[in-house]
């Protein structure tokens, strides 16, 4: 399902949502225009993995009007995301910041190595949450 606000976005942009609403069925896929082309993505009610207390989150991103040329970076979820065992969350996650007004926990997963032909936001969204899930 889909709340879209999309007026303005370069194909390419517009195509990169349409893909993340069809892999995310079960999600509010919310979105919003830029101004410039591009669009601010909510993913909301996200499984987490039981690693943490919380059994779902929401993850945000933007995508830009160079999309697919510019990484879909970073990523951001719930500001109150902790594991059960109490640890720290680790490397490549930090917090307190803001992402479009929403207290949150940055995730750092910067593709280095960027191919636009391949590495589509869908694509960077998925290898995010096996990050975030997969944990030790």
């Amino acid at each position: 399902m889909t709340t879209p606000d999309l007026d303005g976005l370069t194909p390419e942009v517009r195509q990169a949502i349409d893909e993340i609403v069809a892999a995310f069925p079960d999600a509010a896929v919310n979105s919003e225009a830029d101004g410039e082309g591009g669009a601010y993505v909510f993913v909301r009610d996200v499984a987490l993995a039981p690693i943490y207390r919380q059994q779902e989150t929401w993850v945000g991103f933007h995508i830009t009007y160079t999309y697919p040329s510019a990484d879909v970076y970073p990523h951001f979820v719930r500001a109150d995301l902790c594991r059960m065992d109490g640890a720290p969350l680790g490397e490549g996650m930090s917090s307190p910041v803001q992402f479009r007004d929403c207290p949150a926990i940055q995730l750092s997963r910067r593709s280095n190595r960027l191919n636009p032909a391949t590495d589509t936001a869908i694509l960077k969204l998925q290898k995010v949450l096996q990050w975030l899930n997969n944990r030790p």
